[in-house]
């Protein structure tokens, strides 16, 4: 029988842990062939090129020197508005299945390249499997999320909660698969390295730390720029404790974000990272004190592993809260008196409530059946 070719498309080293497990278990499926099309914040130098660590999770695939099936689209300059980019991923994408013809296009979350997937493969009559729809994220990213679901003909959703947001939007049920949060699979593999292994290739030179990471608040820009302020003072004023701070996404406002950075520069107890290798991240996450910010990681990967959260602004609104999360607006003082409160609190249990490590092996479930492949690109909005 002919191979059924499916598109994996990545815009960041986010979405790319999450469809990781995912791409592995198809790329070595005899029933199928896996292409990936890698645009985004992978493609810029400011955010560490990390379309090379693409390649190198393929190494065991490459063919004269390039692994045939990932396509390298730079769909956006640094600081490009967020409309510009949508724009330029939709035209690359098209192009690029217009020469491929694929079966299926999966893509993931609340960015601009998957709404640019969905709205490619809706419009060009391709099945569109989107990976965790029916979650809240807040500001602009919750509008793209129920956008794109609204795109897509098959939803991988992570828990009930967002399977009945689905069903609510007007989605079948029949469309729906629950299998989870899917980089909780590598979360729980083998494939974490060694904390020391990390730290050292890393340069980070201490033993206890917190992580951070900050992403703009797209609908409150204002905002983002005076909790990035009270960030910065309050890691400033923390003088007893060491911090990693993450690059944020490339969001409008991340200038912002980027400017008050600069006072945290030189500092001996605070490290920089444009990014991270996705295993590396979870075992400097498996391992710190605390993570601080308003990233999803903090609501979803975090309490996989029983890690305090320090969640601020209304950036993550209404989303799943583990016990081991703990929320304050944002204000330097709230954050340095949560800090130190939560020193003294030990790790949580985990909480497997996004998943249990088996997302991988659920998603091919479905692929090897034939329900999936009989939905129709033609989609009906159902009642409740």
């Amino acid at each position: 029988m002919k191979k059924k070719k499916i598109v994996f498309l990545t815009g960041t080293r986010a979405d790319f842990g999450k469809l990781k497990p995912l791409i592995k278990q198809v790329d070595k499926h005899p029933g199928f062939e896996s292409y990936l099309f890698v645009t985004g914040m992978h493609t810029l130098i400011k955010y560490g090129n990390t379309v090379d660590e693409v390649y190198k999770c393929f190494d065991d695939k490459r063919l004269e020197g390039g692994f045939r099936n990932i396509f390298v689209f730079r769909n956006q300059m640094y600081g490009e508005p967020m409309e510009h980019i949508l724009a330029n991923t939709i035209q690359g994408l098209s192009r690029f299945v217009a020469d491929l013809n694929p079966d299926m296009i999966v893509i993931h979350g609340d960015r601009v390249e998957a709404m640019a997937g969905a709205i490619v493969g809706s419009l060009r009559n391709i099945l569109v499997a989107h990976v965790e729809g029916g979650e809240v994220s807040g500001t602009i990213d919750e509008l793209i999320r129920h956008s794109t679901s609204k795109m897509s003909q098959i939803h991988f959703v992570s828990n009930e909660t967002a399977e009945k947001r689905l069903l609510q939007l007007g989605e079948t049920q029949n469309s729906i698969f629950n299998i989870g949060s899917p980089d909780i699979d590598l979360m729980l593999s083998t494939d974490i390295p060694a904390i020391d292994e990390v730290k050292k290739h890393y340069k980070i030179n201490y033993k206890s730390y917190g992580i951070v990471i900050f992403h703009p608040i797209t609908t409150d820009l204002q905002g983002t720029e005076h909790y990035a302020k009270e960030l910065v003072k309050s890691i400033l004023a923390l003088i007893d404790h060491n911090f990693v701070v993450i690059y944020p996404n490339n969001d409008e406002g991340s200038n912002l974000i980027f400017r008050e950075y600069k006072k945290l520069e030189g500092h001996p107890h605070i490290t920089i990272l444009p990014s991270m290798r996705v295993e590396a991240f979870m075992s400097l996450l498996k391992n710190c004190d605390f993570l601080l910010g308003n990233s999803s990681a903090g609501v979803i990967e975090a309490p996989v592993y029983g890690v305090k959260t320090i969640n601020i602004t209304k950036r993550q609104h209404n989303r799943y809260k583990s016990k081991c999360i703990f929320s304050c607006e944002g204000l330097s003082g709230d954050i340095i008196s949560l800090v130190k409160q939560i020193q003294s609190i030990p790790n949580f249990k985990p909480d497997f409530s996004y998943g249990k490590g088996d997302s991988a092996k659920r998603f091919m479930a479905c692929l090897e059946g034939d329900p999936i492949w009989k939905i129709s690109t033609q989609k009906q909005f159902v009642d409740l």
